[in-house]
């Protein structure tokens, strides 16, 4: 039967989900049998309108791939979420968690803390490091704005589906980026999407950065996450008086690392330092397939050769000396990813 079909079906979260999967088939009889009638009577419904169906040939139309928590390539941290996302719509690639980080802070952003945020982005992504944010005006946008001007990867995480980029402002911005959204195709945003969508800002990460947020800013709800997750807390210093830094001066007081810049961020982790793709060592074919590595955060070889115009035997060579040279990471499901 249909994974996907059952995730569709109303009342179904992930914890029944992962119950069906771990434990019986997916008929409806046994779907019923765990899950109870009523969820049963549902799937079935489900199953005969064929709504799963129409979901992936608009997916596939659309260039989205559907992940479930049933494929193997879902992103394992995810997994260990309280309340894992049971789809996700991806439109583009997924980040490394291990070298990637989130950059946050409010939509109202000052002029000071967008200029910090876009050069911060952009000299992290220069480092190889992936740039994740929330696809909001202020922040979010300039963190991605900057990744892009780096030359590096960036993901927006959506409080709508794929296909309903949410502020309108940024479609422009989307265009050039990875989007990620755990929300049925033609869902539109609502208010109570975007915290959800915040505990996988957070998930991907190795790391939040709140660039510049109030006390009652949103960001605040990501760094949340990544605190419940383990997952490293930096802030950016603000003036004791300015009301737009309340939020960042709280996390560092309550132990969230000081940072100021991009080195800082890269110490904290223990990052390597800055460099771009094609300079330095790596020269030629190298420079090459190292660029659109850090363009597209992870790739098959097969799709390398097909953007490059380049024999898959001569990308396979080269993504090994690359992985020898610390440039490139194999990853499961034979992918490779920025080193």
């Amino acid at each position: 039967m249909d994974a996907l079909a059952l995730a569709l079906t109303p009342n179904v979260g992930p914890k029944r989900l992962q119950q069906v999967l771990e434990h019986t088939d997916l008929s409806p009889e046994a779907v019923e049998q765990v899950l109870g009638r009523e969820i049963g009577a549902a799937y079935r419904k489900l199953l005969g309108s064929g709504r799963a169906e129409q979901e992936r040939e608009k997916a596939l139309a659309l260039g989205v791939r559907i992940i479930g928590l049933w494929d193997p390539e879902y992103p394992e941290p995810l997994r260990h979420l309280a309340s894992p996302p049971s789809v996700l719509y991806l439109k583009g690639s997924l980040p490394d968690p291990r070298r990637s980080v989130a950059i946050v802070g409010t939509r109202r952003a000052s002029a000071w803390a967008k200029a910090w945020t876009r050069k911060v982005a952009r000299e992290l992504a220069e480092a190889g490091v992936g740039v994740i944010s929330g696809l909001a005006l202020g922040i979010d946008a300039e963190a991605h704005a900057g990744a892009l001007e780096g030359g590096g990867y960036t993901l927006g995480v959506l409080g709508s589906a794929v296909d309903q980029v949410y502020p309108s402002a940024n479609r422009g911005l989307a265009e050039r980026m990875n989007l990620l959204s755990e929300f049925p195709l033609g869902t539109s945003p609502k208010a109570e999407f975007f915290p959800r969508r915040n505990r996988i800002v957070a998930g991907l990460a190795r790391a939040v950065i709140v660039a510049e947020a109030g006390v009652k800013s949103g960001a605040l709800i990501t760094a949340k996450f990544a605190l419940e997750g383990g997952i490293d807390v930096l802030a950016v210093p603000g003036r004791p008086t300015d009301a737009s830094s309340g939020g960042c001066n709280r996390l560092i007081q309550d132990g969230a690392g000081l940072v100021m810049n991009a080195e800082d961020i890269l110490m904290a982790l223990g990052f390597s330092a800055p460099r771009k793709g094609g300079e330095g060592e790596l020269e030629g074919r190298e420079a090459l397939v190292h660029r659109a590595l850090l363009e597209m955060g992870e790739a098959l070889p097969d799709d390398l050769a097909l953007s490059l115009d380049l024999p898959l035997s001569e990308v396979l060579a080269v993504l090994s000396m690359l992985e020898l040279k610390g440039y490139a990471l194999s990853l499961p499901g034979g992918r490779y990813g920025v080193g």
